[in-house]
């Protein structure tokens, strides 16, 4: 398997699981740097390496009146402030190419959102970056799918790829999540991260918004690490129940020690 690595962080090739955690939205400076800093204490005191993640735009929303984030602008300040005080690498998720020159100023991490992952223009222009790319499989890919956007990636030179799995879908406003992929995707050569949070989700759940059932997300955090991933992909938040966006599959930040220390300790029994 290919190593990737972002700043002094390597993921894959028998590494330490690497943490991907931040809020689902970047609601707001205090928001992010308080949470990234509560997260980047306990990833220090348990050994795991951290990249703070969080959107500055959900464009990809059912309704018209949904939440979306700060914008592509203020969202890129408030990321660029966590990077400089908490001296992480940072990800977030683009929608459209125009966004991606600005984005490729402060993100470490791009993320190809699992809707755009077949957008070839999209693709491509953030490869051409050179920053890694962390591609969101589609829910309504096989993972074998996979292949042929990464070699949408390769073909512009760039070899720095993450693929995470977020679930499948499983009829109507719901997922499931088959680990078979991550075996599968694995065998591609590059590292893949588990998005416990998203994998939860209930699309179009709620009539106009998602849904979730955050209390399956640590049993299948631990499964997924138990089977074998390179690292976990977790939106975390303060209050989820009142986060403007994806709370219902969002944890809180209270709970993230304990699952993280059962983590620990599955990764070390393998």
């Amino acid at each position: 398997m290919r190593q990737i690595s972002v700043k002094n962080i390597k993921i894959g090739n028998k590494h330490p699981l690497v943490l991907i955690a931040g809020p689902c939205v970047a609601e707001s400076e205090r928001l992010c740097l308080e949470s990234g800093k509560r997260i980047q204490e306990l990833a220090l005191r348990l050994h795991i390496p951290y990249i703070f993640k969080s959107s500055f735009d959900k464009a990809n929303r059912l309704s018209i009146d949904s939440y979306r984030g700060p914008g592509l602008r203020k969202g890129l300040e408030i990321l660029g402030k966590v990077k400089q005080k908490l001296k992480v690498p940072v990800l977030s998720d683009i929608h459209c190419q125009k966004e991606i020159s600005e984005a490729a100023e402060i993100l470490d991490i791009i993320q190809i959102p699992a809707f755009l992952c077949r957008q070839t223009d999209i693709v491509v222009s953030a490869a051409k970056t050179g920053k890694v790319i962390n591609i969101k499989k589609g829910q309504f890919l096989a993972p074998w799918d996979i292949v042929p956007i990464i070699k949408k990636i390769e073909s512009t030179g760039n070899r720095s790829i993450l693929i995470t799995e977020r679930g499948s879908c499983f009829g109507y406003n719901n997922l499931v999540s088959d680990f078979r992929s991550l075996g599968i995707m694995r065998e591609l050569g590059y590292p893949v991260i588990y998005d416990a949070t998203h994998s939860i989700q209930l699309p179009g759940g709620r009539g106009g918004s998602s849904g979730g059932q955050r209390e399956f997300v640590s049993g299948l955090s631990r499964a997924a690490v138990a089977f074998g991933c390179d690292g976990l992909f977790l939106e975390v938040h303060p209050d989820p129940d009142n986060a403007p966006c994806d709370g219902p599959n969002m944890i809180n930040l209270k709970e993230l020690e304990k699952l993280l220390r059962q983590i620990k300790k599955i990764e070390a029994a393998l």
